[in-house]
């Protein structure tokens, strides 16, 4: 009989245990029947039928020659209740083992039907079973053994949490976290809205896994190369509470850029890209790492097949740390995942329901947007609304003018004379039809409005633009530097594809001056801190909810007043709040919370092609990307064709294209299963084989023709719109530049808030007490009394900035006088507004020199002795003192500008005796 007729007639269970075998040897075990055991030959054996007094067991497990473990083998069919045979298996664990006196309880146990394996730690303090890829290698279960105790046995000993320098929604997260894992439960959702800390909270975490717990290794995986290197930079600059090295001298941190991990490393960080590549022992082109797969529209239909690999077993991480885990980890691959036997945590500022399903509901922190903006851990936004003419209604391009194009890549211009009008979409701007005017009219507008954005700021707020595509960018960072009249350096592209480094644009946008405006298209941002941005505006609509708030989650973080000046020297306080500039209605259109399933026709190239590059290959995919690659090859030129041969190594676009179609061919599929999957010429082959085998024929393909991201970006750029039309005719106006009606909602709140503080604190700080319940003596209130409540303010409710709550009473009151630019200043009219000093807010300056006129006005109409000129000078240089000081006392004559003009004895020669009760009546008056 052939292997093969062999194969064909053997019984379920009989497949199952050639299956187990083989699990086993992949594993490192040596596999023996109980007629030849050998228990020395190797580190671990694998002994089939061995005798116990509870009769034979499918497997023992010998490692140094000691029993340490069973396995119960069942056919495929028992999966569906492989729980019901633990008893069996316990029943074996306990039994005495054939030549062996007295021997211990075993304390690994697996069930297995070679499909399914399920393990169980009896040394746990509440031994529950789980779901395992494969079985363990012999060395991790010596390891276990020397270890003694369990990881569960070991997290029960977890210390308290030492709580300095962690935040509230931290100490919370860390706490909750604890007492899921001392649970055993496998999967965690850590919740935590962008900007108050995730990353700290994990390594906090790892921290203490590490130290407490003996953990072995740690997964931090990430979906972008982006993201590793920031966590990298936070963990070389973390600090624990108990010790003053840093986290990356105390432990190996190794960030995975080739197939190789070192041993010794404690905490690996990868994208899944990458852990997947090498999994399946494959080399993984570089630009895969830059995009987030989630992204991709052009997705594998089936899970991304994980083989075992003996280099990285399943038991290689003990926890794998899951950041932005809304996004990438699902579907297809989510076998990445569940390749390891690990407790896996998520982290992510905004989960939907597959995130919650994912991690079992099992959240342990719900640290949400509006409760960080509460605490003052972020900031929230205001959105200012452009619309204009041509962004709701686009234009019509008349035929009796010659039509101006332009090429997107060169940006060569050309006329040409068209036969009919032109009608254009708002939907169509940018990119198959630019309105030069039409971006001008929304960033001049923009320009002008920003007084009102950001009162009494000298210079534009670090402001972050989200552009269509690159064109777009082009056309936006020109007109931004024209309507500005500054240089190169005051507005530049933030991406990882522009031509100076990205990470010295970031830096300087970060911690310089300049540029004070970036503008992005390929998303960059996402994930990235650049804690001075305080202005977003948004010239790219967005569908995706979650991609909406990650972007509007770049402005959220918060910050000082000492560290925005530096960037900002202009600013008043610290960040209090960021605006969103809609100029394209991102704000009022429909989001969906995921991807939508798109249509192969409507899915861009560049979507296209990178999908087969990641692992798509069912037919409709291979297929719609071979009829682009058709269409563009007849378009080709003969430089193209050159480039492309460079590109490949002499590969032309025909063969690769036909490379492509012998993959999804159902002959050369058929015949690749049957010679390296094993399957029967006579034998049908079913929906999983087949694909399995048409991936591989599709990534042998992908490697022969050098199909990666360089090829792909070549291809873009060739297969792109030559032209785009130029709108020189239509001049665009401005039909809406308003807050937007949330605003004044959010005013509403902000306003009762700031009312709500002061009354509720009027017995405690000073200054409240004088003006709600003495106001005879805020002739009293100094420098020094306002200067408290600020702090006080400042400290209890970051958020109620005076120079954000008087904006709010302009948005909803009347308002009188110029927008204060300081601060304090700020602070007093309000406080007179709300304890009814003043009917409506008026800027403190204004009150003064009111008070002032009127009083000398008054002075000067009875027959009493009128001030001269030397007088009024005087007494002006008082008011203005007391504008920004708001008392005025005897020693401030010592000081500027008094003390330039004589001091003290220069008022009293010009105004005697009557000195003392002249300033008792002006700081009386003044503050009236």
């Amino acid at each position: 009989m052939s292997n093969r007729d062999y194969m064909h007639n053997q019984t379920h269970e009989e497949k199952a245990r050639d299956h187990i075998d083989e699990m086993l040897r992949d594993a490192g075990w040596d596999v023996q029947s109980s007629q030849e055991i050998d228990l020395y030959g190797s580190l671990g054996q694998a002994v089939r039928e061995y005798q116990t007094d509870s009769g034979p067991a499918d497997y023992v497990l010998f490692v140094d020659g000691n029993p340490i473990g069973v396995i119960e083998a069942k056919r495929p069919k028992e999966g569906q209740k492989i729980t019901v045979h633990e008893l069996q298996t316990q029943k074996y664990a306990i039994a005495k083992l054939r030549w062996f006196q007295n021997n211990e309880p075993l304390p690994f146990l697996y069930e297995s039907t070679g499909e399914i394996t399920r393990f169980t730690d009896q040394r746990d303090p509440k031994p529950r079973s789980r779901e395992v890829f494969s079985f363990h290698r012999p060395e991790t279960l010596r390891q276990f053994i020397r270890q003694g105790q369990s990881l569960r046995q070991r997290l029960q000993a977890l210390p308290e949490l030492n709580t300095r320098n962690l935040r509230d929604c931290q100490v919370e997260a860390i706490a909750n976290l604890d007492q899921s894992l001392k649970q055993g439960k496998p999967r965690a959702l850590i919740q935590m809205a962008t900007g108050s800390g995730k990353t700290f909270t994990a390594i906090t975490t790892m921290y203490r896994l590490l130290k407490y717990a003996n953990a072995q290794r740690i997964l931090f995986l990430v979906d972008t190369k982006n993201l590793g290197e920031q966590a990298e930079q936070e963990m070389m600059t973390y600090t624990p509470n108990d010790d003053n090295r840093k986290f990356t001298e105390l432990y190996r941190v190794q960030r995975l850029t080739s197939p190789y991990i070192a041993k010794d490393s404690h905490v690996c960080i990868s994208t899944i890209q990458r852990m997947y590549s090498i999994l399946k022992g494959e080399e993984l082109d570089e630009t895969a790492e830059e995009m987030n797969p989630a992204e991709l529209k052009t997705k594998p239909k089936e899970p991304m097949p994980v083989v075992y690999n003996p280099k990285v077993p399943l038991e290689f991480f003990d926890f794998i740390f899951i950041d932005e885990c809304h996004r990438s980890i699902y579907n297809v691959w989510q076998q990445v995942l569940d390749y390891f036997d690990g407790f896996l945590i998520g982290l992510t500022a905004t989960p939907d329901n597959r995130t919650y399903g994912f991690f079992e509901k099992n959240v342990v922190s719900e640290y949400d947007h509006e409760k960080a903006i509460a605490d003052g851990v972020n900031v929230g936004n205001e959105v200012f609304l452009i619309e204009t003419k041509i962004t709701k209604d686009g234009a019509r391009i008349k035929s009796t003018e010659p039509l101006l194009k332009r090429e997107k890549l060169t940006r060569k211009k050309r006329w040409e004379q068209s036969d009919e009008e032109v009608n254009y979409t708002g939907k169509q701007l940018d990119r198959d039809v630019v309105n030069p005017d039409q971006i001008r009219t929304v960033i001049r507008t923009f320009k002008d409005r920003l007084p009102d954005l950001f009162p009494g700021r000298e210079e534009v707020p670090k402001t972050l633009f989200f552009a269509k595509d690159d064109s777009h960018a082009d056309d936006i960072i020109q007109t931004v530097r024209k309507e500005f009249n500054e240089g190169n350096e005051f507005c530049k592209k933030v991406t990882y594809r522009s031509e100076e480094d990205p990470k010295s644009i970031l830096a300087q946008f970060r911690n310089g001056y300049h540029p004070r405006i970036a503008v992005t298209v390929d998303m960059i941002a996402t994930g990235t801190d650049v804690k001075p941005l305080e202005c977003l505006v948004f010239m790219r609509d967005v569908k995706s909810l979650n991609y909406f708030e990650q972007m509007k989650g770049r402005g959220t973080r918060t910050l000082d007043k000492d560290a925005l000046v530096k960037v900002t020297p202009s600013a008043k306080s610290g960040k209090t709040h960021y605006v969103i500039v809609d100029a394209v209605g991102v704000t009022k259109s429909r989001k969906t919370s995921s991807q939508p399933l798109i249509t192969k026709p409507s899915v861009v190239f560049k979507d296209l092609a990178m999908g087969v590059m990641m692992g798509a290959a069912d037919a409709d995919t291979v297929s719609s990307l071979v009829g682009r690659l058709s269409r563009l090859n007849s378009q080709l030129e003969e430089g193209d064709r050159q480039k492309i041969a460079k590109a490949t190594g002499g590969v032309e676009l025909t063969t690769i294209m036909r490379g492509f179609v012998d993959a999804i061919n159902p002959d050369n599929v058929e015949r690749y299963a049957q010679e390296h999957l094993g399957v029967a010429a006579d034998q049908e082959l079913d929906q999983k084989t087949y694909a399995q085998a048409q991936g591989a024929l599709v990534k042998e393909a992908v490697k022969a023709n050098r199909w990666n991201g360089k090829l792909i970006d070549l291809l873009t750029n060739i297969r792109r719109e030559k032209e785009q039309i130029i709108d020189d005719q239509n001049l665009d106006q401005v039909t809406k530049a308003e807050w937007d009606a949330d605003a004044q909602t959010n005013a509403q709140v902000l306003r009762e808030e700031f009312e709500v503080y002061l009354r509720e604190n009027q017995d405690e700080i000073e200054a409240l007490s004088i003006f709600f319940g003495e106001p005879y003596r805020r002739r009293e209130v100094t420098f020094s009394m306002v200067s408290e409540l600020l702090d006080r303010l400042r400290s209890d409710r970051p958020k109620l900035a005076p120079i954000r709550v008087w904006r709010a009473y302009q948005l909803l009151d009347e308002v009188e006088g110029k927008s204060p630019t300081e601060e304090l200043t700020a602070l007093v009219s309000l406080v007179r507004r709300v304890c009814g000093a003043d009917q409506k807010i008026t800027n403190y300056g204004d009150v003064v020199r009111r008070n002032f006129q009127n009083w000398v006005l008054r002075r000067h109409a009875g027959a009493g002795e009128k001030f001269n000129e030397e007088q009024m000078a005087w007494l002006r240089m008082m008011r203005d003192h007391v504008v920004s000081s708001f008392h005025f006392e005897i020693d401030d004559l010592e000081m500027s500008p008094f003390d330039g003009e004589g001091g003290l004895g220069k008022m009293y020669q010009l105004f005697g005796a009557e000195m003392n009760d002249l300033i008792e009546e002006l700081n009386t008056v003044l503050s009236a």
